[in-house]
């Protein structure tokens, strides 16, 4: 069975995009990172569509994985609905990173395909949180699609994806996310703890049949 044209192509794209990733700002992201936990501070995943299932994966990952105190506002259903109701879409997130007391020494960290447009009118709520990043002096980090609009203008450090053909750009995007992340948290600079099937010597079912 002979493999088809998509499938062929999406693969080869990865492959690609993986080796053009900028390596030096991801060690960067390393960097800060390391400075955020050093110094007592917190990390706030944002994100919106598959951006948000990615931020809160990436808070499990980073609590447990690399011991850092970490929060999306994604994660309780109830207080970003509430929020959103009352306050509108525009203010939820940051109003939850308000909430949250967002202060100096903290990183906010997008998962975002487009990375937030005032002019475009495109995760706008992204744009409203950063800008209080900005202010209160908190650390902005992100993984984008495309030119990676606001969040990339704003960033310490960014990654943007690059595109190859504008039929995957969300596609790619989304998925190097979730490659970026898992790198980051798997770092040995910042992993303190092994994940499961790392610190199993052997797979159980090698063990019972041997």
């Amino acid at each position: 069975m002979q493999i088809s044209e998509y499938t062929r192509r999406y693969l080869e794209e990865a492959c690609e995009i993986a080796s053009l990733l900028d390596g030096r700002m991801i060690d960067r992201m390393v960097d800060l990172l390391c400075e955020t936990r050093a110094r007592g501070g917190r990390l706030f995943f944002l994100g919106v569509g598959g951006g948000a299932g990615h931020a809160g994966h990436a808070v499990n990952d980073f609590r447990k994985i690399a011991g850092m105190e970490c929060y999306a506002p994604t994660d309780n259903v109830s207080e970003l609905t509430a929020r959103i109701n009352d306050d509108g879409w525009e203010s939820s997130y940051a109003n939850w990173l308000r909430g949250s007391r967002l202060r100096t020494g903290d990183t906010v960290f997008v998962f975002s395909v487009g990375g937030g447009s005032v002019r475009e009118r495109v995760s706008t709520n992204l744009v409203e949180s950063l800008k209080l990043a900005q202010r209160t002096g908190a650390t902005i980090l992100g993984i984008v699609g495309r030119d990676g609009g606001y969040t990339a203008e704003v960033a310490d450090a960014c990654i943007v994806v690059p595109t190859l053909s504008e039929d995957l750009v969300t596609a790619h995007a989304e998925s190097f996310q979730a490659v970026v992340w898992h790198l980051l948290v798997s770092h040995p600079r910042l992993k303190r703890n092994e994940m499961k099937w790392e610190r199993t010597a052997e797979p159980s079912f090698l063990t019972a049949t041997a």
